[in-house]
């Protein structure tokens, strides 16, 4: 690792906490304790307000801010990889903002940074999904975000149709679908829906709130327990 990479990842390592000690940091770092002793004195040096001492610990100004953007040239063809990948797989909206967001960033990087993600080979050419489909998704998305209850009429595998009104809590990608995790008003329990599969979607005027049982972590631990014998 380079040291100006050294010194920047120790900075965002300190800012994120009320006191690191030098042990603590040279393992996250993997480097020398008498290394970040170092480093901390030449980052003080450099007018960088980090208070505390050797043997007691050490944290940055609350007030302090980082120049933004440092990032390597990995890190770069990162971001571009990113949004390569997900673009044909968001709504419209949120596309449209990464794509937006990456070339802001773009534009502020170094030289060397900016040219190794120009050159990056890495595209995504895999069929895209229905714009019906993806502005669905952007639907849900928003109604997650505020917690709206939603209507849809769905048809299942079996070619039945169904109403259900949602809780939505999630969406998740499988490599070829988008499915929406919700809790079901009908069922009173979790129910997975496949976005492809919804013909009608409504986002009505109620919301709801978190409630013991019908949260999205609560599904999440229902994944992770045991099946039974």
């Amino acid at each position: 690792m380079r040291r100006a990479d050294r010194l920047f990842q120790l900075l965002q390592l300190m800012r994120g906490r009320r006191l690191s000690t030098a042990d603590w940091l040279a393992q996250r770092l993997e480097v020398s304790a008498r290394t970040v002793y170092r480093d901390v004195a030449a980052l003080q040096a450099q007018g960088v307000p980090i208070e505390g001492e050797a043997g007691v610990g050490y944290r940055v100004a609350r007030d302090y801010n980082l120049p933004p953007l440092m990032f390597t040239a990995e890190q770069a063809q990162a971001l571009v990889a990113s949004v390569r990948i997900a673009r044909h797989r968001l709504d419209p909206d949120l596309a449209a903002q990464a794509d937006e967001a990456l070339s802001k960033i773009l534009s502020v990087l170094p030289t060397d940074s900016r040219a190794a993600a120009d050159s990056l080979q890495l595209h995504s050419l895999s069929r895209p999904h229905e714009p019906l489909h993806l502005n669905r998704l952007g639907q849900l998305r928003k109604a997650i975000e505020s917690k709206s209850v939603v209507c849809i009429q769905y048809q299942d595998v079996n070619g039945q149709p169904t109403g259900r009104w949602l809780r939505p809590l999630a969406c998740l990608y499988w490599d070829t679908v988008w499915t929406l995790s919700a809790w079901c008003e009908l069922r009173a329990d979790f129910r997975q829906f496949r976005i492809d599969r919804i013909k009608q979607l409504e986002v009505g005027p109620r919301t709801f709130k978190d409630e013991p049982g019908k949260t999205l972590a609560d599904l999440f631990r229902q994944f992770c327990e045991p099946m039974p014998d």
